[in-house]
């Protein structure tokens, strides 16, 4: 009973304590025996305590049940030369390619595919991998998703257009979009405000690396008057961020002024010759689908940049599925998690060293303008802009064009 009951915390502790002692053969004997020693339920626990796989813990509870010589250490192999499971991925070239092809169709992300989310189950995916003459199994397919920056995202519904007849028709538009325009060498950005965040010391979520027992200290009510509106840009292709933090209300012309700013100081010179500017958003907020202040921002956007702009908004309730929001706010999130943001200046900080394995860079600088609510846009205003409606769904697909 008490090895049943025993708990895996100190299994790991032990077999982390002798595992510099440990050859192949020792640590599978040695799982092995912890394994025999709870009963029913050991393979996995010690399993997942330990690392070691469930089959080379079985192997080894055979060579407990029949023991036989001790190899001796430099006279005999432990395993056999050339032993050990080759990668699938190594011995099948055309596995992860054929993966990649089952889940592009529904995928909603990335530069070949703008946004990375599949809605097939793992066994469905190693079912048809399988009777495409593969062999792999769902653990594996789950490994190569994982390992190809795919992740499962479970629906988010809303007041309004959660079960959207066109919803993933607007998907397949967007990534038909965004990938001719990457093609064409033209730029591509993804836009959105990331939630706004007070200023103090206040508590963040989340938890980082500190001395036992000496937690930060931060105000016990959150409450503040001192907020901030970071606006980000992500661009598709050069796996790059620029973030805008406001301080005044997060308004249509504070989105596009922040676009304004990366294109004068990094588009326009990695673009020099860009004929069109691509934009994919959210439906609501300062980006709004139906935002007239918006589509006036972007007007005098088009004019001062002398290329069009074409604009494609998410459908309502997918906002999550933007590619700004897994490729630069998640990140940001996680590189700030636990420390107070106190200052303007710790914001900018934390924001602009924010990286990833993949190369992410961010630029963030401090926007300082004021920009109040409540701008009225007249139809005469809104009549003036020189705007062209896709075919499909118009109110989410369209081209502002420069007034000349």
């Amino acid at each position: 009973m008490l090895g049943a009951m025993e708990n895996e915390a100190m299994i790991r502790k032990r077999f982390e304590a002798l595992s510099g002692f440990l050859d192949e053969r020792m640590r599978r004997l040695v799982a092995a025996a912890e394994a025999r020693a709870i009963g029913y339920g050991g393979v996995s626990r010690v399993a997942r305590a330990t690392g070691v796989s469930q089959r080379a813990i079985h192997v080894g509870m055979g060579e407990l049940a029949q023991p036989g010589p001790a190899p001796t250490r430099g006279k005999t192999r432990i395993r056999k030369s050339g032993g050990g499971r080759k990668k699938t991925v190594s011995r099948d070239t055309t596995l992860v390619r054929d993966l990649e092809s089952l889940v592009e169709p529904t995928a909603r992300g990335d530069p070949q595919s703008p946004l990375r989310w599949t809605c097939k189950s793992v066994r469905r995916l190693a079912e048809e991998l399988t009777r495409m003459g593969h062999c792999t199994s769902h653990r594996m397919v789950d490994e190569i998703l994982h390992e190809l920056e795919y992740s499962l995202q479970g629906n988010r519904k809303t007041l309004e257009g959660s079960h959207h007849p066109d919803r993933n028709a607007q998907f397949e538009h967007i990534n038909r979009a965004v990938r001719a325009q990457l093609a064409a060498g033209d730029p591509a950005i993804s836009v959105d405000t990331k939630k706004k965040e007070l200023v103090g010391n206040f508590k963040n979520g989340g938890k980082e690396w500190r001395p036992a027992g000496d937690p930060e200290l931060t105000k016990v009510h959150d409450f503040g008057r001192n907020r901030v509106s970071p606006f980000g840009l992500y661009d598709l292709a050069r796996n790059t961020g620029w973030v805008s933090v406001g301080t005044d209300h997060d308004t249509a012309l504070f989105a596009a002024e922040t676009i304004r700013r990366w294109w004068a100081s990094m588009g326009r010179p990695v673009y020099p010759h860009a004929r069109r500017l691509l934009i994919t958003a959210d439906g609501g907020g300062s980006n709004g689908s139906r935002l007239r202040l918006w589509k006036i921002a972007l007007q005098a956007l088009a004019n001062e940049l002398a290329i069009p702009i074409a604009m494609h908004h998410f459908p309502p309730g997918t906002s999550k599925w933007n590619k700004i929001e897994h490729r630069l706010f998640s990140h940001i999130t996680m590189n700030w998690r636990g420390k107070p943001l106190t200052s303007h200046e710790v914001i900018l900080n934390l924001i602009a060293s924010t990286t990833t394995r993949t190369g992410l860079t961010v630029h963030c600088e401090l926007d300082e303008n004021s920009y109040p609510t409540g701008r009225k846009v007249t139809d005469k205003e809104l009549a003036a802009v020189n705007i062209k409606r896709d075919d499909f769904h118009g109110e989410w697909n369209y081209s502002i064009y420069p007034a000349s």
